[in-house]
């Protein structure tokens, strides 16, 4: 029998569990299930981009089951199952408004549990973009200071995932005519299609860091003058380049497609 493994999701969890009151800790764990790939029993195979979750009444509540590796759905169901594997992030955004909950890992991992569907509304919340974009050239751009550790932190690691969607980035404090101080974030040389994307990024970054800080994201090409001020001295970020395995067409499959998100029925 093979040993069993603990997934960053079973991290997650367990630092949660043992501090219930840190609030931190919560959002650590919303964040990995937002970004991790998750596993969905469906009653059927998908339908072009419709799917048909499996739902489960506890408790008068209404839950679909998710799991965070293929193994453990198997150990759950002990039979083949049709399933669709989408990122949390898509699931939440699929389940917004059906009053369905999500039953993860159930009996089958250290990190099972219930999460109703007022916490699935809340998810959707926290990963809504409401960063203000901006257009204008500020006054001044000088080193950020005083910026939370734990924003850094989840900045860096939200921009692991931003694979080829930016050449690089900046973050820098900023003054703007009128003298009004913010922090910018600004991406360089990315494609007008990416920057919904990366906005994203940058609100789960300051949504799961438990911080309240201001922040401008902008975009910018890498012959705009402000480029070299910004990288006398502003953080840069270096955004992943994907490798010729990303480049590669791949089937179309429900959630795969940006413009087709998959659909409940």
């Amino acid at each position: 029998m093979a040993p069993a493994i603990t997934t960053p999701l079973d991290y997650a969890h367990g630092r949660m569990a043992a501090d219930p009151e840190h609030t931190g800790f919560r959002l650590r764990f919303y964040e990995r299930l937002a970004d991790c790939e998750l596993f969905m029993m469906l009653k059927s195979e998908p339908n072009g981009d419709q799917v048909a979750p499996e739902v489960f009444p506890v408790d008068e509540k209404s839950y679909v089951l998710v799991f965070d590796t293929e193994a453990r759905m198997v150990e759950f169901t002990e039979t083949e199952t049709p399933f669709v594997a989408l990122s949390g992030r898509k699931i939440a955004e699929m389940l917004d408004g059906q009053s369905l909950g999500l039953g993860v890992n159930l009996g089958v991992a250290p990190s099972s549990i219930l999460i109703p569907d007022e916490a699935v509304e809340w998810l959707n919340q926290a990963l809504a973009s409401e960063i203000k974009s901006v257009r204008g050239q500020p006054r001044e751009v000088h080193v950020p200071v005083g910026l939370p550790e734990e924003f850094l932190r989840a900045l860096d690691q939200k921009l692991v995932s931003a694979v080829g969607l930016a050449d690089h980035a900046y973050l820098a404090g900023v003054i703007y005519e009128g003298g009004e101080k913010s922090r910018l974030l600004a991406f360089v040389n990315a494609p007008h299609e990416a920057e919904a994307a990366l906005a994203a990024i940058a609100n789960e970054a300051v949504s799961f860091s438990d911080t309240e800080i201001m922040l401008d994201i902008a975009f910018f090409d890498l012959d705009d003058p402000i480029c070299a001020r910004l990288d006398k001295v502003a953080l840069k970020y270096e955004v992943p380049k994907p490798t010729p395995a990303m480049t590669q067409p791949i089937a179309s499959a429900p959630g795969m497609d940006p413009d087709r998100p998959p659909r409940l029925k």
